[in-house]
């Protein structure tokens, strides 16, 4: 009887649940689906206040409304630049920063610039992951229409990162009405990707044979799933010939990236070699034509950079500009303590070379204590420009940073200046003739006191230079210039005592030697192989690759 009660209970139960299932699917059914506005300034005024889902909808109508600022939009979206008011209203700022938001604001659906907007009245679009890959895919293809065809290459790579089939089939249709060749090459790597997941072995052999030898992160990833093993010790590609054709093609993609690599590493020891070359070339002048061991050329250099800071403290609204003003400043600053040295401290000293050492080693250590007390010992940051930020990428295995490049530009302009005024000057002239025979030089007339005390505050203000460039690559520090003083004269004695060439080439040589050694022997082990090359190399040749020549060079 109880068995029976039972199974009578739980048959009620049942039925219940199923009545009950019935009516909430019944009222869903009932329920109104969610309409969607159809005009363009409709949906815009709707994305505040929708939900994740229904602003996807939208989103995807905005896409497809033909409107000239559904671009912009979708853009200011994914990259929180779109602004709500309280009351609706939709606004894309030129800036994700909700501080600075309300200083430069643009209608979302007319694009006129708008002003007079609250600060604390606007906030962000919220969006969630889901929504900004959805945005991505939707920006790349609005993109693959744009006129500029930077916009349209970008597209295709993004796309690309992310394949789908809306993807797939934005990149068929663009293809056939792409006019630049690079873009198309990028179009048919994409839609060759695609095709890897083909059903017919047919046309992924034709797609392997297609990528072959494209050193893109995607097509190698790609083509390295080809030939991959599963658990079961199976290949993920079944067909011989894809695997055979995938695995040459992965053969030839790492030679090319072993190339471009090759390339970077080249690129990376000219900007270190161009470095060293602002660091020491006015050490070069200085030494070559005084005889003088500069232990404090290290702190010039620190002072420039330094220049280059307060610079930018006087000017936050115009890094560029402070930039540039700050190369004349760093050559005044530097050079009038270079010219103070010299008249203080080295005149006194002129012939006694270790003294001069000692006597510019302690002002060394003076100079770093003085810029501890003014500015604390604390590093600090120079900011870059923004012509001065990110890469130049060539392709995904080889980009150069354009401070670096910028640097060795500067390097060559310095050097070229600098050779002017060696070379075409009357200063220039009596600073060779003061080099090459002090005393024949004083016999003609030369006041060679006032040429040692304008050569010296020359190399110094070229140091000086050589901070505003090195406050581009690292912090500013009161011990900047220490990292720099024994390479520099390492520079100095490899090309040759006061030749501006020889320093050229010297500074280049090591930065690259130094470069290429890195990768397998290490930072610190570079440095000591190359220190050990050139005690090598002076034992063979004293004066440099490049020594100078005259009777006071030969005595």
């Amino acid at each position: 009887m109880k068995n029976q009660t039972a199974k009578i209970f739980c048959g009620l139960l049942l039925a219940l649940s199923a009545i009950c299932a019935n009516a909430q699917d019944a009222a869903e059914d009932a329920a109104p689906a969610t309409v969607l506005p159809t005009t363009y300034e409709a949906m815009v005024a709707a994305l505040p206040e929708a939900s994740y889902d229904d602003k996807e909808l939208l989103l995807q109508k905005i896409s497809q409304s033909g409107n000239p600022q559904a671009p912009n939009l979708l853009h200011a979206l994914l990259d929180g630049r779109l602004m709500a008011t309280e009351a609706g209203k939709v606004y894309i700022s030129q800036s994700s920063d909700e501080a600075l938001a309300a200083k430069n604001l643009s209608d979302a659906i007319t694009g006129a610039a708008v002003t007079g907007v609250n600060a604390e009245s606007i906030s962000p679009i919220g969006t969630n992951n889901r929504l900004r890959k959805g945005l991505r895919a939707l920006c790349a293809q609005l993109d693959l229409a744009s006129a500029d065809a930077d916009a349209r290459s970008k597209a295709v790579q993004s796309i690309m990162r992310d394949l789908d089939e809306a993807g797939t089939a934005a990149l068929r249709a663009r293809l056939p009405l792409e006019k630049e060749s690079s873009i198309q090459k990028s179009i048919s790597s994409a839609l060759a990707l695609a095709d890897l997941q083909s059903a017919d072995a047919n046309i992924r052999l034709a797609a392997v044979e297609t990528l072959s030898g494209d050193i893109s992160s995607e097509v190698y990833n790609g083509l390295t799933t080809l030939i991959t093993k599963n658990d079961d010790g199976s290949f993920t590609e079944p067909d011989l010939r894809v695997r055979t054709a995938a695995a040459e093609g992965i053969r030839k993609i790492e030679t090319r990236r072993k190339a471009y690599g090759a390339l970077e590493t080249l690129f990376f020891g000219l900007s270190l070699g161009s470095v060293l070359v602002l660091a020491a070339i006015g050490l070069a002048i200085t030494f070559g034509v005084m005889g003088v061991i500069n232990m404090a050329h290290g702190e010039l250099i620190m002072l420039g950079a330094y220049t280059t800071y307060v610079m930018q403290l006087l000017m936050p609204q115009h890094i560029a500009l402070s930039l540039f003003l700050s190369v004349p400043a760093a050559f005044l600053v530097s050079g009038l303590v270079g010219v103070g040295i010299e008249r203080g401290i080295v005149r006194f000293l002129h012939g006694r070379p270790l003294e001069t050492l000692l006597a510019t080693f302690g002002l060394s250590l003076v100079l770093q204590q003085l810029v501890r007390s003014v500015f604390s010992p604390l590093n600090r940051s120079v900011a870059s420009p923004e012509f001065m930020s990110g890469s130049l990428v060539i392709n995904d295995a080889f980009s150069v940073t354009y401070n670096r490049l910028y640097i060795v530009f500067f390097m060559l302009i310095v050097f070229a200046a600098l050779q002017l005024i060696l070379k075409r000057t009357s200063l220039g002239l009596k600073v060779r003739a003061v080099s090459q025979n002090r005393a024949m030089a004083r016999a003609m007339g030369v006041r060679t006191e006032w040429i040692d005390a304008a050569t010296f505050g020359l190399g110094s203000g070229i140091a000086g230079v050589a901070g505003v460039a090195l406050s581009q690559l690292t912090n500013v520090g009161p011990n900047l210039g220490q990292a720099y003083i024994i390479d520099s004269f390492m520079v100095v004695v490899f090309g040759g005592v006061g030749s501006l060439w020889g320093t050229l080439i010297s500074g280049m040589s090591l930065g690259v030697v130094n470069k290429l050694l890195e990768p397998w022997a290490g930072a610190v082990m570079a440095k000591i192989l190359v220190l050990v090359f050139l005690i090598v190399f002076i034992q063979k040749r004293p004066r440099g690759l490049f020594p100078q020549k005259g009777r006071s060079v030969e005595n």
